[in-house]
């Protein structure tokens, strides 16, 4: 496990204006500190599980697809509704950054947020890991008077609601979607495994003293950890605190049902795309399995496994399998298009380049986790 420290990602940015200073360049240059040169195979190692659960994903879907059949449902397609869908996304990104603020209780203002949100989601289409995550606590972090662990917390939160909101979706189309038995259990079994992690983060954030307590007691034969612990961990646990608000927590749970509303209207309309008779219940179920499935390891974005969740949804009600992974393809390019556009804008504001997160990201050096 890698630990992030509490980032002042303003002492980490590479400028030129700062490219004077006596610590920057033997701490941030690339040039000046010679990365391990095992990191590559070993992230390459790490990847790999993710790229072959998503290059088998890939060939199972295009297996079962007539391509011909998935070439004429891509060009008699509406896309009237899929770029109306478009701006539906761009809605839902909105939103979302409503979502993530509240959690902050708003120390971040509203562009610094929408900002990072689309950063995030870029970085996560891209780079392994999920790194997207890890980035937007790095990014807010420097852009806010927040640390790194105060930020990542809510994140955990913002994932945690998502995934809730998947499995209670789930739940309650099953009951009109015939031969989806298999996925009582798992959505049930989800529910219970998120709604424990929550109780677990509530009652940390109820409960510093002791979770701190407990923790040096615990990490005592580990200096670094124990260290690290002692200065972080009351970090973490402040960006916990909204769990312990009720009114800010219900506030984020309704401005999350909008999101989620959002996201229902715009999978219906792509369905609608592709299928003119298509059922709204058809893109509530789709996009449950969709947003459920995707959580499984696999390659930046998601690649095979969201088309794969997709198929396989929409083929419990007997639909075409090449006009269904039409859809899907088209749900997901849209995704990255939206994202890649905004993100990249973002990005390009903030001064950033992917490469240069990305080697920040994984070489954050040790003596600053104290």
């Amino acid at each position: 496990m890698v630990l992030f420290p509490d980032c002042d990602f303003r002492r980490h940015k590479i400028t030129a204006s700062n490219s004077s200073s006596k610590e920057s360049p033997n701490k941030d240059s690339p040039s000046k500190e010679s990365p391990n040169k095992d990191s590559p195979n070993k992230d390459w190692k790490r990847i790999l599980p993710g790229l072959i659960v998503s290059a088998i994903s890939l060939a199972a879907v295009f297996y079962i697809a007539d391509i011909r059949l998935l070439v004429e449902a891509l060009r008699l397609a509406d896309y009237r509704l899929v770029a109306l869908a478009g701006l539906l996304a761009v809605v839902w990104l909105g939103v979302r950054a409503i979502v993530w603020r509240t959690l902050l209780q708003e120390k971040a203002t509203y562009k610094q947020v929408f900002s990072t949100v689309n950063e995030g989601y870029l970085l996560n289409n891209i780079l392994p890991f999920r790194l997207g995550e890890v980035a937007r606590a790095f990014l807010l972090s420097g852009k806010a008077a927040l640390s790194f662990w105060e930020v990542f917390s809510t994140i955990l939160i913002e994932r945690a609601l998502d995934v809730a909101m998947a499995a209670g979706l789930l739940l309650s189309t099953l009951s009109f979607v015939v031969g989806a038995s298999w996925a009582w259990q798992a959505a049930v079994g989800t529910i219970a495994l998120v709604l424990t992690g929550l109780a677990a983060l509530y009652l940390l954030a109820r409960n510093q003293e002791w979770a701190l307590t407990q923790f040096e007691k615990l990490t005592s034969r580990w200096a670094v950890l124990n260290r690290i612990g002692r200065t972080q961990l009351p970090r973490f646990i402040s960006g916990l605190s909204v769990l312990t608000d009720t009114s800010r927590f219900l506030r984020t749970i309704a401005w999350m049902i909008v999101n989620w509303g959002i996201a229902l209207v715009q999978y219906y309309l792509l369905l609608l795309a592709f299928f003119p008779d298509g059922e709204f219940l058809w893109a509530a179920f789709s996009l449950a399995v969709t947003a459920l499935g995707i959580a499984a390891p696999s390659s930046p974005g998601a690649v095979g496994v969201f088309e794969l969740a997709t198929v396989a949804a929409l083929s419990v009600f007997g639909l075409s399998t090449s006009v269904a992974l039409a859809y899907a393809l088209t749900a997901h390019l849209l995704n990255y298009l939206i994202t890649g556009v905004l993100g990249v804008y973002a990005l390009a504001r903030d001064g950033e380049t992917i490469s240069g997160l990305y080697y920040r990201l994984r070489r954050i050096p040790g003596d600053e986790a104290a």
